[in-house]
């Protein structure tokens, strides 16, 4: 699309989730292309100054769950949903592997 249009848009495919200690589903990331999956904010200072400390924004997934409100969880039979205006940080190496979470910092394993 790059080459064809001038324009390098990001991909976000997803997937419906369930989540421990959690009802419902959500959509999640479980592929991600031409954007940052995960933003590190520690160092950024918060709305009164202070510094964050451990936040880590897992964009990608929250892209794939406002695109599961509009695509549904059932037979809606909308497979693409569009974002526009959305400002993030493009990332030619962005892969699904970045949002899974190291195994010494997995409460499961």
């Amino acid at each position: 699309l790059r080459d064809l249009t001038g324009a390098a848009p990001a991909v976000v495919i997803s997937d419906s989730h369930g989540r421990p200690w959690r009802e419902g589903t959500v959509g999640v990331a479980i592929g991600v292309a031409g954007l940052q999956p995960v933003q590190d904010l520690r160092g950024v200072p918060d709305l009164f100054g202070r510094a964050l400390q451990i936040t880590l924004v897992g964009f990608a997934d929250q892209i794939a769950a406002a695109a599961s409100l509009v695509s549904g969880q059932a037979n809606e039979g909308l497979p693409v949903v569009l974002v526009r205006g959305l400002p993030f940080q493009p990332d030619d190496n962005a892969s699904a592997r970045q949002i899974v979470r190291p195994p010494e910092y997995d409460l499961f394993r």
